[in-house]
């Protein structure tokens, strides 16, 4: 409901039609059935509690903007790296600081970016025996960041034309949402750590990159069976 539906309420105002007018977004679109549902009494119980709960959200709402600005005053500094990140499709500002706050700017405390993605316990714990893998569950690490790895691999699945949403479902189709989201907040951080690193911003690769992978690999085979039967291939010859 709109906040000032609510409050038209609380002072007394029952006409359904005049509510339902208040409504925004969405609600919008099913005045009748808000109409239908804004009808009935509302008691002096009831417009306490309601008014109640209003002063709560107004005292949590100036909560969130001291905390809000608290944040932008101790993330000043690193303005640079916040941008950098924020190039990643499916991390956001607040996704940014909240990597930053976790793992820091200064990627030199992690040998690799293997190391990190095992800290942070985004990398998948599988055993492995004759190539089958048994388990790829992540062990317990950071859950904070685990948290907003994954909420920006749910952003960037739904991108287009990017490498990450690609990633997303090609997993997603194979090993299902859940996996596929932690699969692709595993590569946002090892994305993070280079971008981090190197100071560089993030390069697409395109959301092609994993036909053009296997079309290549394939290429590659053929070639190495052609040269296996004796058949030697001139590549430079060869008119694409």
């Amino acid at each position: 409901f709109a906040r000032s539906m609510i409050e038209a309420m609380i002072k007394g105002t029952d006409d359904t039609k005049q509510l339902a007018q208040m409504a925004k977004g969405a609600l919008r679109n099913k005045l009748a059935d808000l109409e239908k549902a804004l009808k009935g009494s509302l008691g002096y119980h009831q417009k306490m509690m309601l008014s109640m709960q209003l002063k709560h959200i107004e005292t949590l709402d100036e909560s969130i903007k001291e905390l809000d600005k608290e944040i932008a005053d101790r993330m000043r500094p690193f303005e640079e790296a916040l941008e950098l990140l924020d190039t990643i499709p499916g991390v956001n500002r607040r996704n940014a600081e909240e990597i930053i706050a976790e793992i820091g700017v200064d990627m030199s405390r992690f040998p690799s970016a293997e190391h990190l993605s095992s800290w942070s316990g985004m990398a998948p714990g599988h055993n492995e025996s004759a190539d089958k893998r048994k388990s790829g569950k992540t062990r317990k690490g950071n859950q904070h960041l685990r948290t907003t790895l994954v909420q920006s691999a749910r952003s960037a699945a739904r991108q287009k034309d990017t490498y990450l949403a690609s990633q997303y479902r090609r997993i997603c189709s194979r090993r299902g949402s859940n996996r596929a989201a932690v699969a692709v907040g595993h590569s946002i951080l090892i994305i993070a750590y280079h971008i981090l690193k190197k100071k560089q911003p993030y390069i697409e690769l395109g959301a092609n990159y994993f036909e053009q992978r296997s079309k290549d690999a394939a290429i590659k085979r053929a070639l190495q069976l052609l040269q296996n039967a004796g058949i030697e291939i001139n590549l430079e010859n060869i008119v694409a």
